[in-house]
């Protein structure tokens, strides 16, 4: 095991952080289980899954799946139906991913629109992260983009808004994108950092710029890194 990337940082209390996921379009049920089986294994917060693998019993982990993924040009009905379903199936968790496309343009109502469509459609208690594609919007429009996407985000009812779907070719999670984000949200908004993090250092790096969650895939491997 490696050394602790900060002093302040445990095994425990980051896995308290991850959502430990699995959103591979070739994923079988028996390999839902098997990451629901490790999720519980490693403590973690959340297993998120792809909502056709719902229902599924995530034991003391909580339930999260996702909508609209990961190209985000689904029509927001049918984003909120599917979150909907989600929700009635099991989920306690909503990742949803917003048109990256009306965001570049400049469309921030329709963002708005969105967001605030699938929060409808879900009700308040469920937990809503909403997902920016934040290497793509500072590649293709810059850090402004993403400041007002996240706080647009917050303001129609994200309870975290998120970095990255993991499958855009721009790229994941970054430490520039989630200061911005942390700095474009109230405080009682999170921020998820998901996508590329495959090691301690660049979690903690990520922790330290505002991250109040992450999205992991090689969970077992970046809590490795951190002192027990």
């Amino acid at each position: 095991m490696t050394s602790a990337p900060t002093g302040s940082l445990t095994r425990s209390a980051v896995a308290a952080l991850v959502d430990h996921t699995l959103l591979k379009p070739e994923a079988t049920r028996a390999d839902a289980q098997a990451c629901v089986a490790e999720a519980i294994d490693l403590g973690v917060y959340a297993v998120c899954l792809s909502p056709s693998m719902l229902p599924i019993d995530t034991g003391t982990a909580k339930s999260c799946v996702v909508a609209g993924f990961p190209s985000g040009k689904h029509h927001s009905l049918v984003k909120a139906a599917e979150a909907r379903l989600a929700v009635d199936t099991g989920a306690v968790e909503v990742d949803m991913v917003i048109d990256v496309g009306a965001a570049v343009a400049g469309k921030f109502d329709e963002v708005f629109g969105d967001v605030l469509t699938v929060r409808e459609a879900i009700g308040p208690e469920v937990v809503l992260k909403v997902i920016i594609e934040s290497a793509a919007l500072l590649s293709l429009a810059g850090p402004d983009t993403v400041t007002e996407v996240s706080r647009v985000a917050a303001k129609a009812g994200a309870t975290l808004v998120k970095t990255s779907t993991g499958f855009h070719p721009a790229g994941g999670a970054s430490v520039e994108a989630v200061t911005l984000m942390r700095a474009a949200v109230p405080a009682h908004v999170g921020v998820k950092a998901s996508g590329g993090i495959r090691t301690a250092e660049f979690a903690a790096e990520l922790i330290a710029a505002g991250a109040t969650r992450l999205g992991l895939s090689g969970s077992r491997a970046v809590l490795d890194g951190f002192p027990a």
